[in-house]
């Protein structure tokens, strides 16, 4: 096929903002957790789609199947859909009230 570019299962995006590997990264609708460390405005790869443990909310609870957005303001994981960007649902784990992080599962659908 001539017009293939490469599979998409890493997109390489700029980072809108400084990362640190294993980040979440959100530029306008497309959501994915920095591979390596990059500053604001460098080339920096997301991988859109897997499971990954993130940082979020650590007062949010959720059992597997909830929805997960993007708080970008804060740079976390959320369960509240008001003003963030729905980016997958939790997985295996249940969510606990102090849990500093979510199991989380990105589909790597742009919403």
């Amino acid at each position: 096929m001539k017009n293939f570019v490469k599979e998409g299962d890493v997109i390489t995006v700029t980072a809108p903002y400084d990362v640190a590997s294993g980040d979440g990264v959100l530029v306008g609708s497309l959501f994915g957790v920095a591979a390596y460390t990059a500053v604001s405005g460098a080339a920096v790869e997301i991988k859109p789609e897997g499971v990954f443990d993130i940082k979020a909310l650590s007062t949010d609870t959720g059992n597997p199947g909830a929805k997960l957005y993007w708080d970008n303001t804060n740079k976390r994981l959320t369960t509240t859909a008001s003003g963030n960007t729905l980016v997958g649902c939790i997985v295996e784990l249940a969510k606990a009230n102090g849990d500093a992080t979510a199991r989380v599962y990105l589909d790597g659908t742009i919403r």
